[in-house]
């Protein structure tokens, strides 16, 4: 490779790296935020627990990535699992039938899409060379 496919692949590696460092440390402070709100309402709602799991299933990700150097795919299927749930409990009785339908529907769509990822994995695994998960 050359001098500079070198220099730019590890100026691209660095500012990736500084990008998933910014959204670790702003999920932190969003983590901190959403404790303080807890604290200052003293109570704990199930939609503050899903928000607390999404902003773990975030750090999860930024912490394989940095790791791996590769993205799980099921981590953003999960946060979306979890945001659509979240989503569900704060505006169910505010949403009309088809809405509620939709958003249900949309997360079966993406539990369907975990388990057909999983299943891919165990019947059809990578080749040690692709570095695949």
């Amino acid at each position: 490779m050359s001098d500079n496919r070198m220099l730019g692949s590890r100026v691209l590696d660095a500012l990736q790296h500084i990008g998933l460092i910014i959204v670790a440390v702003a999920t932190v402070v969003a983590v901190g935020i959403e404790v303080n709100t807890m604290w200052q309402n003293r109570t704990v709602t199930l939609a503050d627990l899903l928000l607390m799991f999404i902003y773990l299933e975030v750090l999860a990700m930024v912490a394989i990535y940095l790791r791996s150097g590769k993205l799980p795919i099921r981590i953003p299927l999960y946060i979306a699992i979890v945001a659509l749930a979240r989503y569900l409990i704060l505006d169910m009785k505010g949403m009309d039938n088809w809405r509620l339908i939709t958003v249900a529907g949309a997360a079966l769509v993406l539990a369907l899409a975990v388990l057909a990822i999983r299943f891919g994995h165990a019947k059809y695994p990578y080749d040690k060379e692709e570095g695949g998960h």
